[in-house]
């Protein structure tokens, strides 16, 4: 059941940290300032403001996980020929190094 759960939240995770989650956040705040303009003071703004910085946080944790793992995935598939150029992969973007993994996955 805990295994599950895990499972689940690191996909919540992997969803929250795709780009079109930001633009989710946009289109509703525009929805909601169009629609219930009366509704939408600073307590509006700061809970946009919250779930965008939520999103925020949970990509840079999702690139910094995904560049660990494409690092030990380096070193567990070529421990003699693993390359120094990878220890740069975590200022990349999440959706490069899942290419970067495949890739790896694929000469292998």
């Amino acid at each position: 059941m805990i295994d599950l759960l895990r499972r689940a939240l690191t996909q919540l995770g992997a969803l929250s940290a795709n780009p079109v989650a930001f633009l989710i956040i946009v289109t509703y705040g525009v929805f909601w300032f169009l629609l219930e303009r009366s509704t939408f003071d600073w307590h509006g703004i700061a809970t946009l403001a919250t779930w965008f910085m939520t999103l925020l946080i949970q990509r840079a944790e999702h690139r910094d996980t995904q560049a660990i793992q494409a690092k030990l995935d380096e070193l567990i598939h070529a421990q003699v020929r693993a390359s120094n150029a990878i220890t740069r992969i975590d200022d990349e973007q999440p959706e490069d190094i899942e290419r970067h993994r495949e890739q790896a996955r694929k000469e292998d």
